[in-house]
């Protein structure tokens, strides 16, 4: 029987796809309009300056197969679940609750540090938001990792994966790679979980 993916992982999935292959054709135009570059950052031209819009457009570009690859997996083994559990409405806005707290924290990061004024893109914070709903929602379901192939229970996993986020931001360790976005998205999942399960015992 094949694979039943839920309607909105499935759009997400395929957005990413096409708009990566369309990135592939128009080149830096693609990533001067919608990264998320910092604001303030260029007196330019208006292609390469920060926009509001780019707070979620960034999430839809990547920086290589693999980046994409890598992303676009993980959402299919852990968004549909969580779709599932939220329903497809509920998914979509935690989605991008979680896309739009990852480029926050960023922002805000890079201002604090006086980061250096390059764009910011993929999906990775809104895959660490539906990773952290995982952990949540189903702790003790073992997961296998490619690398290293050991089984362990999902909250294990997510608990790791925030600890070595915030470890190598703060130490700066694999430079290139946005830390802070991936705990904005785990942090932004986690406050709206909160308020929904605030809202539902009130």
């Amino acid at each position: 029987m094949p694979i039943q993916i839920p309607p909105v992982t499935l759009a997400l999935i395929v957005a990413n796809v096409v708009i990566y292959l369309a990135g592939e054709w128009l080149g830096q135009n693609l990533l001067a309009a919608f990264a998320l570059w910092p604001p303030g950052s260029f007196d330019s031209p208006y292609s390469i300056a920060f926009h509001p819009w780019q707070m979620v457009t960034y999430a839809f570009l990547h920086g290589g197969g693999s980046h994409l690859f890598f992303n676009m997996f993980a959402l299919f083994m852990f968004g549909g679940e969580i779709e599932r559990l939220f329903g497809p409405k509920r998914f979509l806005v935690y989605y991008f609750v979680c896309v739009i707290g990852a480029a926050a924290l960023h922002l805000a990061v890079l201002a604090a540090m006086h980061g250096p004024n390059v764009p910011m893109v993929g999906a990775s914070g809104g895959v660490y938001g539906v990773l952290l709903a995982f952990g949540m929602a189903f702790p003790h379901r073992r997961i296998l990792l490619l690398f290293p192939p050991i089984p362990m229970p999902a909250w294990v996993l997510v608990t790791a994966f925030g600890v070595l986020a915030l470890v190598m931001g703060v130490t700066g360790t694999a430079q290139g790679i946005a830390h802070f976005a991936h705990l904005g998205g785990m942090a932004a999942g986690f406050v709206l979980i909160q308020l929904w399960r605030a809202k539902r015992r009130s």
